[in-house]
């Protein structure tokens, strides 16, 4: 059922990938007409013929090579389905990638192409803060393998970055190098062609290190890692991809070449995502540019109202970086906008923050990001709950900072609320400082 990316045209001008959500990949008289894609919802798929089921699996199975122009069959929902297959075509559109693949989570995208790529005695060079699942993820579990992560704050100089990879990595035994950035929750950003260039420094003759990136907090609107270097780019689709809080999701896009081990690995920990999934995706990505977009516009207004209320101490918000940041360079190269992120300290310490998420009445009080409604959580008890306090400390994780995802609501609501909550959050702090 795939559809090559030569048909997104019309008398030859390419369509934009907006316009290519509504039905590239499928045509509706492959389903009795139907306007939108059905729901596959099968197990395993009829072969035609014994021989057609022969080279079918020939494929699959890696025994022979691709014939020009030759499609891989439907076998089994753990291997294809047609939903998956045409999600995984339109995401690739937006990062301009060869090759997708889609995931029941997010961590299951991140681990299972950790896994496809990284050996006992390997490092993993990777910036803090991020996503706390990962962080366990990189320091709990992957040690148990023999593998070694190595850090670096997300903000230091690229020469700093380099100077500590060559200290604490061997030469050759980078297995990989991965990034989130913008950092979460911190928005710190680090440098995608730098890390590429980096990378290549530290791998082995015979061996190269990829270069991965987890694009969430950007989504594939304003930040398109492989067009600066990076190999491979991971989405938790449950964020913005998905966008509704009604599904969780991943998927891992770049070359053929990259992802081919990636492919195998999630045929054989049984990691695809299902066909309600791959349904669910399919009509969040009709609206992915008009919800991002919508979000993108309102941050500026939320940001801006809070880099002037007296109760706030610090915004970590892109749109506000200037040319005096040293990180307004890498900004202005490899963002196209800043997104729908925004992280702040409210004055006080943890009380304060609890303070001010239960006086919230529009903004919901939960983790996650990315949906269409406002969000708000703590991630120094929440999202980043595991990691150590030294980290926390080092990497700007306080007990006052809050997260906050905006959402499509009304600006001027968001800011009414955010306001009614940061001046019960006031009177908290007034209370206590004028206690005998």
């Amino acid at each position: 059922m795939r559809q090559r990316k030569s048909e997104g045209y019309i008398d030859g001008k390419p369509l934009q990938p907006e316009s290519l959500m509504m039905g590239y990949g499928y045509q509706p008289e492959w389903s009795e007409g139907a306007v939108k894609c059905p729901i596959f919802q099968t197990s395993t798929f009829v072969f035609k013929s014994a021989e057609e089921g022969k080279a079918y699996f020939e494929l699959a199975c890696g025994l022979r090579e691709q014939a020009p122009n030759e499609k891989l069959g439907l076998i089994y929902s753990r291997l294809n389905n047609p939903d998956l297959e045409i999600l995984e075509d339109r995401l690739a559109l937006w990062d301009d990638a060869e090759s997708c693949a889609a995931f029941e989570s997010g961590m299951a995208a991140i681990s299972t192409t950790l896994l496809a790529y990284l050996r006992p005695g390997d490092y993993l060079l990777h910036n803090e803060p991020l996503y706390g699942g990962s962080d366990h993820f990189f320091k709990h579990i992957l040690t148990q393998f023999g593998i070694t992560p190595v850090a670096f704050s997300a903000g230091m100089s690229n020469e700093a970055i380099r100077q500590l990879a060559r200290q604490s990595i061997p030469q050759g035994k980078l297995g990989m190098l991965y990034l989130e950035t913008p950092a979460n929750p911190t928005n710190a950003l680090v440098d995608i062609e730098f890390c590429s260039q980096l990378a290549r420094e530290l791998s082995s003759t015979d061996r190269k290190a990829p270069v991965v990136v987890d694009n969430t907090f950007l989504g594939p609107l304003y930040q398109h890692p492989l067009k600066h270097g990076a190999d491979l780019v991971i989405y938790s689709a449950t964020k913005y991809i998905g966008g509704h809080s009604d599904v969780i999701a991943g998927a891992c896009l770049g070359s053929h070449e990259w992802l081919h081990p990636v492919k195998v690995l999630r045929v054989y920990m049984g990691a695809i995502a299902g066909p309600w999934t791959g349904w669910l995706l399919l009509r969040s990505l009709e609206t992915l540019k008009l919800r991002m977009d919508c979000q993108n516009r309102n941050a500026r207004f939320v940001a801006d109202f809070l880099c002037d209320h007296p109760q706030v101490e610090k915004v970590y918000y892109l749109g506000h970086l200037t040319e005096s940041d040293p990180q307004y360079e890498i900004y202005r190269k490899q963002c196209d906008a800043p997104g729908g992120m925004i992280s702040f300290e409210v004055k006080g310490g943890e009380r304060e923050a609890f303070r001010f998420l239960n006086a919230l009445k529009l903004i919901k009080l939960a983790v996650s990001l990315g949906s269409t409604e406002s969000l708000a959580e703590h991630p120094h008890t929440m999202t980043h709950a595991s990691m150590c306090p030294e980290d926390k400390q080092q990497f700007g994780i306080t007990e006052n900072m809050i997260r906050l995802s905006v959402g499509v609501e009304h600006p001027e609501d968001l800011i009414t609320d955010l306001n009614q909550a940061l001046e019960k959050c006031q009177s908290a702090v007034e209370l206590v400082g004028a206690a005998p």
